[in-house]
């Protein structure tokens, strides 16, 4: 069936530690200021904290929640015995009621070595004669690994011409360890038959919609049997707590109109009783609530970084909402907030659109004017220059009402649109064009820088008469030329072949590719007429002949030289270059006499030289 308001709430009130004691002909217990009681004792308190050991469960708050509410406290007698006792006044007679109390037992399970006792509850509810119209009896009341509030109830009908009955709640558990408990917001409801709510054209009972267009809804009711001639009242409430009559509305249809209504909650319920009790509120059973929320559409705002130069970024920024979804007429852009777009063009013009949600899903549409600004086309008066080392050349640019060129380095200044460029390398020059409306483009020049050319003609050359050899030109690119002319194979090539009959000096000339410089460089080639092999040499350090020398030798980069005693051991040699021998032998001088020496040219011609040498102290 449907319930009523509670027409008795119980709640011991709330407020600071500790509550009052409970009226004297409530309960039999004797009361104590403190949160712990003992046995046949009981306080008023919104918190309990580690009572007898921490043997009982610390309640930080009444059944509902609330820090400051209060609670019962029961520490049970050592007998069976009523803890609470209350005539309760006012009820409707001849109607069914329901009574409903919230019980924790507060004993920790491993308390009392886990024996303890259980609380064990009987409600009876009686006349004040002592009738009894009705019991209901809890069973063992189990502890819990935490705290865990229970509502015990039950159904009643009080009499004809019965409006005060006596609510008893008797403990038939013995005290000692355990039988401990929390009672709090013991209620009476009047019952009667279930009343089903609806709203036409909706499946739910919760509905949602947004200010704007004129709305109203029908709301119906259907009160099942058990009525036998009932009076009905539709309720509206703002808080739902405090429920006022709507005027009129006294059937099971309601038009609701909510067309001037305000922004907010609305709960609506139907209240229905018995012709003979409707005028008393404590005698009405309500429906479930139908609830109706009217949201209010969003107050927005647009920002943008508009106007903006061709080619973008541009960004929007919108407020008021939980979501937001950017258009243009040709379509959705995007759902970021705030919005970039990172590159825009022309074909973006005009206005931007964006759809602003609430989090309850009322929306409204704003917009923001998208301002493209033409750009300058910056220009150059050429890409690409070429300079010499210590030239300068004058840049040029145009299109704009200002420039800014970097690097500056190398510049002779760098806000005009041509200035002078002497860098003393290869660098690229970009400058920033401004136009009349800060908008701005770039364009870039490369001025490479030739190096001043250095002639090197390589190391001297020596050579046998008859024979070729090539001069080592190792300048980088450029033109060449050598002089003279004499015994050359090509006097304008980078490394000709020369085969002159007697010493000589070859300049070379050489001008670099762009023009830059010109540098000269010689190089010797020193002409012997034939291969001079000492056949004697005296290493007394007077001056003369100390050493065995042959200085053509240096006309045979392949050679091999070895120097051999009489029995055949070797005592000198090298390869590839000479170094005069002074007649020693791993440190030590040797002696007079006669040696053979052994040389391979490793020339073209496969040539051998041998003979006898003699070496004289």
């Amino acid at each position: 069936g449907s319930l009523g308001d509670p027409i008795v709430n119980i709640t011991f009130n709330a407020g600071n530690n500790p509550g009052a004691p409970l009226a004297a002909a409530t309960t039999s217990y004797q009361y104590v200021f403190n949160d712990c009681p003992n046995d046949g004792y009981y306080t008023v308190r919104n918190t309990t904290s580690n009572c007898f050991s921490s043997s009982w469960h610390s309640l930080p708050a009444d059944h509902t929640g609330d820090p400051n509410g209060y609670f019962m406290l029961v520490n049970a007698s050592l007998e069976p015995s009523a803890f609470y006792v209350d005539t309760v006044k006012g009820l409707c007679s001849n109607t069914t009621f329901e009574f409903a109390a919230w019980i924790v037992n507060v004993l920790q399970p491993f308390a009392c070595n886990g024996n303890g006792i259980q609380p064990n509850l009987t409600f009876t509810i009686e006349k004040t004669d002592g009738t009894l119209l009705q019991t209901y009896n809890t069973g063992f009341i189990a502890s819990g690994s935490s705290p865990q509030w229970r509502q015990y109830g039950f159904f009643f009908t009080t009499p004809v011409g019965v409006s005060d009955v006596v609510l008893r709640i008797f403990n038939n558990s013995q005290g000692g360890c355990g039988n401990d408990l929390a009672l709090d917001d013991i209620t009476f409801r009047p019952c009667g038959p279930l009343i089903t709510t609806s709203v036409d054209g909706y499946t739910s009972d919760s509905i949602f919609y947004c200010e704007g267009a004129a709305r109203s809804f029908i709301l119906r009711a259907v009160a099942f049997s058990g009525f036998s001639n009932p009076l009905y009242q539709w309720q509206q409430s703002t808080d739902d707590i405090n429920w006022t009559d709507i005027a009129g509305a006294t059937s099971t249809v309601c038009t609701i109109n909510f067309a001037a209504a305000a922004t907010g909650k609305y709960k609506y319920r139907l209240a229905a009783a018995e012709q003979e009790n409707f005028n008393s509120a404590q005698c009405r059973v309500v429906s479930a609530v139908i609830t109706i929320i009217k949201g209010i559409k969003p107050v927005t705002t647009v920002l943008t970084t508009s106007p903006v130069c061709d080619g973008g970024p541009v960004t929007f920024t919108a407020t008021g909402g939980t979501s937001y979804t950017w258009y243009r007429e040709a379509g959705e852009l995007g759902k970021e907030n705030p919005f970039t777009i990172p590159v825009i063009d022309f074909t973006l013009s005009g206005k931007i659109y964006v759809r602003v949600e609430s989090a309850e899903g009322c929306f409204h549409f704003d917009s923001a004017i998208l301002q493209i600004l033409p750009k300058p086309t910056a220009s150059v008066s050429f890409d690409n220059a070429v300079i010499c080392t210590g030239r300068n050349i004058r840049l040029g640019a145009g299109g704009g009402i200002s420039y800014k060129w970097a690097p500056v380095n190398g510049l002779s200044q760098a806000d005009i649109a041509d200035p002078i460029a002497s860098p003393v390398s290869s660098t690229v020059y970009v400058v920033t064009v401004t136009g009349s409306n800060t908008c701005i483009d770039t364009a870039s020049v490369k001025v490479d820088v030739i190096e001043n050319i250095k002639a090197d003609a390589g190391a001297d050359k020596i050579i046998i008469k008859g024979e070729t050899v090539q001069l080592k030109n190792t300048t980088g690119e450029g033109f060449y030329s050598w002089s003279p002319n004499t015994y050359l194979d090509n006097a304008t090539a980078q490394q000709p072949f020369a085969s002159p009959v007697e010493d000589i000096d070859y300049v070379l000339t050489v001008t670099s590719v762009a023009g830059c410089n010109t540098d000269m460089d010689t190089v010797h080639v020193l002409v012997f007429n034939d291969i001079y092999v000492p056949n004697a040499f005296s290493p007394d350090g007077n001056g003369n002949n100390d050493t065995w020398n042959i200085p053509a030798l240096a006309a045979f980069p392949n050679f091999e030289l070895y120097v051999y005693n009489r029995i055949g051991g070797l005592v000198y040699q090298c390869k590839n270059n000479f170094i005069p021998w002074d007649g020693y032998y791993k440190g030590e001088p040797l002696a007079s006499g006669a040696y053979v020496y052994f040389i391979k040219l490793n020339n073209a011609k496969k040539m051998i030289l041998k003979g006898n040498l003699i070496l004289i102290r």
